[in-house]
C-alpha cells in the first residue's frame, strides 16, 4: 500500500461571463453593447445534430449585431466522434466537448441547449438516429426548448435529405421541422403546459452550404452579409465567429479568421415565406408588444445619454428602467447585470479550497464592494442556506461576510445527464427543469441581493476557489464537492486469459481528514476475488493510496461485473474519480460509478515487446497490457535515432499521419524497420488532411467510406491468411459484442501487392474492402487497418484483441 498527499488543485482559464465566474467585468464598449442590446427583442434558434455543427459567423451576427437571443440547440452532445486532444471518448467525450460549445458561446454571444440524445456514432439512414435516440422523447425536448425560448425564426443547419452527408444530420432537420410544427400544437407534449405555453415561430429554413463538392447555395435563396464589422468590439463578426469555432479543439477546427463581406443562404422550409429579407414582417422592436412604447423610449433615452467615460451616470434612469418593465416581457437579465455593471459592483463568493467531502461543512467568504463614484446607496444582503440574512452597506471599501454551509445542500459535483447509467442512445434525465441545460446549475451559497435605491437585484454567483499561480497569476477553479473517499479503476473493461489471475491497482482518493473505512471489491458469480476486503485509514485531506486485491475467472465464465463498494462512517459509496483538463475549458471533475467489465477469452500472442507511437490519442497501449504485452511508448526521437529492433512490433496511434509534423521521416524510419524484419501496425488515418501521401510501402488510398453498423456481417477474403489464423484462430464469433461501428475511412485502390483481409458492409451499401490489408515488406510485414480497435479494446471486446494480437504477431 503507498499513501501520498496530493491535493487537487487545477488550472482553469474562467470566463469573465457573468454566470460562469465571481466577477462581472463589463468594460464601458461591452455596456454599450448590452444597452444596444435592450432596444430589441426577440430571438432565433439554430437546430443541428452535433457540437462543431453550427455557423458560428451567424450566431455572433445575430447575438452582436441583430442583437436578438440567438440559441444553438444541438440534438448531441458529440459522444460518438474522435478526439484529437486526447483519450476521451463516449460520455467523456461529451463532457468535453458540451464545454467546448459552451466556451465559442462566450464568445459568440449565442446561448446553448441540448436534448437528452446521446450520439452513438456515425449514422446513414435517419430512422436508425430515431431508432437510437427515442424519437418522441427528443421531439419534446426540442419542442421544451422551443416553447421555453420562443424564437422567431428556427434555422437548420442540415436538409431532410441525403445532402445531409449524415444520418444524425438529416435527422435533425427532420425533427426541427416537426419541432416547429409540435411547438405550437397545444394536444403535442401537453404535460410541459404547466409551465410553458405553445409558440409557433414566424418560419422555419435551411442555412444552406457549399462544402467541399457540395454546393446547395442558389442565386433565388434569401441571402444575408454576416461578415460586417462591430466597431465597439473592434473586431469583424468573422473574426469572432473564427475564435469561436476554434474553441471546439478536440475535433481540429481552429479557423483562419475573416474580414470581408460574407454571404449566407437560406431556403424556405415551412411557415410564412420571406421573400426577401430573413427576417421580413417580423417586427423585433420592443414596441411590438403591447404596453411597451414608453419603455422604448426610455431604452433609447438610456442609449442616447450614455457616456462611454462615465457608465455609472447611467444608473439612475436604468433603475427607472428596472422598474418600468416589472411583470412585462423583456431581457430582465441583462437588465440587472448592466445595472451592478454600471455601478462598478463586484462581488465573489470563494472557498478556501477547491474540494470539500459531501459531509463537510464549506467555509464560504462573500466579498463585494462599488467601485463608481454614485450617490445612490447600495445594500447588500446575503442569505446563506440554512442561516440568518447578514446585511452591510457596499461602498469602495471592501464588505466581507463568512460563513459555513453543509455541502450536502449543494449536492455530489456530477453533470446532470451523466448521474444515471444510460442506453446506447439517449441519457436518463427526470427533471424537466434540467432538459435542455448545457450543464448543471452553478452551486450556490444561497441568496445574494443587491438593494440599488429602491431596487433588489438578485445576484447570481458560483461557489469558486480562488488562487494565485507563479506563471499565470490568479487562477479561478470550480467548486467539487465529492463522496469522503473514491475507488478509481485504471480501466472501464478488462480482458482476461483464461485461467490467468490479474492483480488490480485500485486508486484511493480522500477528500475528508480524519477517514478510515473498507473498500469492498466484488465480482459476478463464478470470478473468484481477494482479499474479499481491504482496510484503509487517511489522516490528512487530500492523501491517495493504491491498494491490489486479485481476481481469476473460474470454470467457464466468460463475462461479469467488477464493482468497488467503500464503507465510511457508516455509509456506502461506489464512485471513482475522472477529471477533464484542459486549458481552453474550465476543469471537469466527476464521480462515475466504480466498476468495470470483466471478460475472460482464449487469448494467445506472439511476441511480447511492443512500441507504441502516440497520434492523436487513444487507449490501446494501455488496453495491450492487459493481455501481457510490454508496451514502451515511444518517443519521435527514439523512433528517429533509437534501437527499434528490440521490439516485435510498432504500433502507430489513431490519426498520426493526420496530426504529426514529422511524419515523413518518421514513416520512411519505420519502413526501414519494416524491411529489416519488424512488423508495423498502423491504425486508422482520417483522408484527409494527411502530412505524407504514402502511408505504406505501396500505395492505396484512404477515403471517408466506413462501416457503421457495430454488427455488420464480415467475410472473410483470405480465410488461409496469416492474421486470421496465428496465434489465434478468429471466427465470426469474434465479431460479437463491437460496439458504435466496425471501423472507419476504409482504403481503396489497394496496390495489388496487399492482401485485403476482409469485406463488410452497411445495410443497402457496396461491401468495402479496405478495412484491413496487410503485405510482406522486406524481412518484415505491415499492417494497415481502419477497423476501430481505439473503441473496441478499451471497451473489452475479446475478439477485437484476439484478432490485434494476430495484427503484431510475425511468424518467420
Amino acid at each position: 500500500m503507498k499513501l501520498r498527499t496530493r491535493f487537487f488543485f487545477f488550472l482553469s482559464l474562467i470566463s469573465p461571463i457573468l454566470k460562469a465566474q465571481n466577477t462581472a467585468s463589463l468594460n464601458a464598449a461591452e455596456i454599450k453593447q448590452g444597452l444596444e442590446s435592450l432596444q430589441v427583442s426577440g430571438s432565433v434558434l439554430y437546430v443541428a445534430a452535433h457540437p462543431d455543427d453550427e455557423n458560428t459567423k451567424l450566431l455572433a451576427y445575430l447575438a452582436k449585431e441583430k442583437k436578438v437571443r440567438a440559441g444553438y440547440l444541438s440534438i448531441t452532445r458529440g459522444d460518438g466522434g474522435q478526439n484529437l486532444i486526447g483519450t476521451e471518448q463516449a460520455d467523456l467525450l461529451g463532457l468535453l466537448r458540451t464545454q467546448e460549445l459552451l466556451a465559442a458561446r462566450r464568445i459568440d454571444g449565442a446561448e446553448q441547449f441540448f436534448t437528452r440524445a446521446n450520439d452513438f456514432g456515425f449514422s446513414n439512414p435517419p430512422e436508425e438516429s430515431f431508432e437510437f435516440w427515442n424519437k418522441q422523447q427528443v421531439l419534446g425536448d426540442m419542442v421544451w426548448v422551443i416553447r421555453k425560448f420562443q424564437p422567431q425564426v428556427i434555422i437548420t443547419r442540415f436538409p431532410e435529405d441525403a445532402r445531409a452527408g449524415h444520418g444524425n444530420h438529416t435527422a435533425s432537420a427532420m425533427l426541427a421541422h416537426e419541432a416547429f410544427k409540435a411547438a405550437a400544437d397545444p394536444k403535442q407534449f401537453p404535460e410541459q403546459l404547466k409551465f410553458v405555453k405553445p409558440w409557433q415561430a414566424r418560419r422555419i429554413v435551411w442555412n444552406t452550404f457549399n462544402f467541399g463538392t457540395v454546393n446547395t447555395t442558389a442565386d433565388d435563396q434569401l441571402k444575408l452579409n454576416v461578415g460586417g464589422y462591430n466597431a465597439l468590439l473592434g473586431k469583424s463578426y468573422g473574426e469572432i465567429a473564427a475564435s469561436s469555432r476554434s474553441q471546439h479543439r478536440s475535433q481540429g477546427f481552429g479557423a483562419a479568421a475573416q474580414r470581408t463581406p460574407s454571404i449566407e443562404y437560406f431556403s424556405h422550409v415551412d411557415g410564412v415565406p420571406a421573400k426577401k429579407d430573413l427576417f421580413e414582417d417580423i417586427d423585433f422592436s420592443l414596441s411590438s408588444a403591447p404596453g411597451m412604447a414608453t419603455v422604448e423610449k426610455l431604452v433609447a433615452k438610456i442609449n442616447q445619454e450614455y457616456q462611454v467615460a462615465q457608465p455609472y451616470a447611467s444608473l439612475k434612469l436604468l433603475l427607472e428602467l428596472r422598474k418600468a418593465v416589472n411583470g412585462k416581457p423583456f431581457k430582465h437579465a441583462l437588465l440587472d447585470e448592466l445595472i451592478l455593471a454600471c455601478a462598478g459592483i463586484w462581488i465573489e463568493t470563494n472557498v478556501s479550497v477547491p474540494t470539500y467531502a459531501i459531509t463537510d461543512d464549506i467555509p464560504v467568504q462573500v466579498q463585494a464592494l462599488a467601485r463608481s463614484p454614485i450617490a445612490i446607496p447600495i445594500k447588500i444582503v446575503v442569505t446563506p442556506k440554512g442561516l440568518h440574512p447578514l446585511s452591510g452597506p457596499l461602498s469602495s471599501q471592501m464588505t466581507d461576510f463568512k460563513f459555513t454551509i453543509p455541502a450536502s445542500t449543494i449536492g455530489l459535483t456530477q453533470p446532470y445527464w451523466l448521474e444515471k447509467k444510460h442506453p446506447l442512445g439517449y441519457y436518463i434525465v427526470d427533471s424537466l427543469a434540467l432538459i435542455g441545460l448545457p450543464e448543471n446549475p452553478a452551486p450556490v451559497m444561497g441568496e445574494i441581493k443587491m438593494e440599488i435605491g429602491d431596487q433588489q437585484i438578485v445576484v447570481i454567483r458560483p461557489l469558486l476557489h480562488k488562487y494565485t499561480d507563479p506563471e499565470k497569476g490568479e487562477i479561478y477553479r470550480p467548486l467539487v464537492v465529492a463522496p469522503p473517499v473514491t475507488a478509481t479503476l485504471p480501466d472501464k473493461a478488462f480482458v482476461f486469459k483464461k485461467g490467468e489471475s490479474r492483480t488490480f491497482v485500485v486508486q484511493l482518493n480522500n477528500f475528508k481528514a480524519h477517514v478510515k473505512g473498507v473498500l469492498k471489491p466484488a465480482v459476478t458469480a463464478g470470478w473468484k476475488i481477494s482479499p474479499a476486503t481491504i482496510a484503509f485509514n487517511f489522516d490528512k485531506k487530500g492523501e491517495d493510496q493504491e491498494v491490489t486485491f486479485s481476481v481469476i475467472p473460474a470454470g467457464n465464465v466468460t463475462e461479469g461485473t467488477l464493482q468497488l463498494q467503500l464503507e465510511v462512517e457508516g455509509k456506502t459509496y461506489a464512485k471513482g474519480l475522472q477529471e477533464i483538463n484542459y486549458e481552453h475549458i474550465p476543469v471537469q471533475t466527476l464521480f462515475p460509478l466504480a466498476e468495470a467489465k470483466v471478460s475472460a477469452a482464449e487469448i494467445n500472442i506472439a511476441g511480447k515487446r511492443i512500441g507504441y507511437l502516440n497520434g492523436a490519442g487513444d487507449l490501446v497501449a494501455a488496453a495491450l497490457k492487459q493481455i501481457g504485452y510490454q508496451v514502451t511508448l515511444l518517443t519521435e526521437n527514439q523512433v528517429l535515432h533509437g534501437d527499434l529492433s528490440s521490439y516485435d512490433a510498432i504500433i502507430t496511434g489513431v490519426r498520426l499521419f493526420n496530426i504529426n509534423p514529422l511524419a515523413a521521416v518518421l514513416q520512411s524510419r519505420l519502413m526501414k524497420y519494416v524491411a529489416d524484419g519488424g512488423t508495423l501496425v498502423s491504425q486508422y488515418n482520417v483522408n484527409s488532411p494527411l502530412k505524407i501521401e504514402e502511408l505504406g510501402p505501396y500505395p492505396f488510398k484512404l477515403t471517408r467510406a466506413r462501416v457503421t453498423a457495430e454488427d455488420a456481417e464480415v467475410t472473410f477474403l483470405a480465410p488461409d491468411h496469416q492474421v486470421l489464423n496465428y496465434p489465434n484462430k478468429i471466427t465470426k464469433k469474434d465479431f460479437e459484442g463491437w460496439v458504435q461501428e466496425r471501423g472507419l475511412y476504409f482504403a481503396k485502390e489497394l496496390d495489388p501487392r496487399y492482401t485485403a483481409i476482409l469485406s463488410m458492409n452497411d445495410k443497402g451499401e457496396p461491401a468495402e474492402h479496405g478495412s484491413l490489408f496487410v503485405t510482406k515488406y522486406g524481412k518484415g510485414k505491415y499492417v494497415y487497418t481502419g477497423l476501430a480497435f481505439f473503441r473496441e479494446l478499451p471497451a473489452g471486446v475479446p475478439g477485437a484483441f484476439r484478432l490485434f494480437a494476430n495484427l503484431i504477431a510475425n511468424p518467420q
